[in-house]
């Protein structure tokens, strides 16, 4: 059996399909979602990852096997018979990230934070982490 995924932000959906596993980061903690899950609806921890492990064909960006990264801003994960719902305010596939552009995106925000991140911040570090760089 495997979890039906769909990874939505309000203008279009960035990923649909099959996966065997789902990692995210809640308010509550870091969630991972196999099949059989109870119910839940968690909210989404600003600037995060979400992992989508083994997808299949079936998703938007041919992903055969192995793991799909997403940077996520904040939103919600939604889990209700086999099925993963990740609605958020932005989200972006790690394998789309421009990664020179949100290095460049980090090191400004991260110069105009006073003491706390600032959203933008934690954005930029969400989308370099989702593309598989150290932030």
């Amino acid at each position: 059996m495997t979890l039906h995924v769909e990874l939505v932000v309000p203008d279009r959906e960035v990923w649909s399909g099959s996966a065997r596993m789902v990692v995210a980061k809640t308010l509550d903690g870091d969630m991972g979602v196999l099949t059989s899950h109870p119910p839940v609806l968690g909210i989404l921890a600003e600037g995060s990852v979400v992992r989508i492990l083994d997808p299949e064909a079936s998703g938007a960006d041919g992903q055969v096997s192995g793991e799909l990264a997403a940077a996520v801003s904040s939103g919600f994960l939604s889990v209700a018979d086999d099925r993963v719902s990740i609605l958020a305010r932005r989200a972006e596939l790690g394998s789309e990230v421009d990664k020179a552009a949100a290095r460049a995106e980090l090191e400004e925000a991260s110069a105009d934070a006073s003491g706390s991140e600032s959203p933008e911040a934690r954005w930029a570090r969400a989308r370099l982490r989702a593309a598989g760089e150290q932030a």
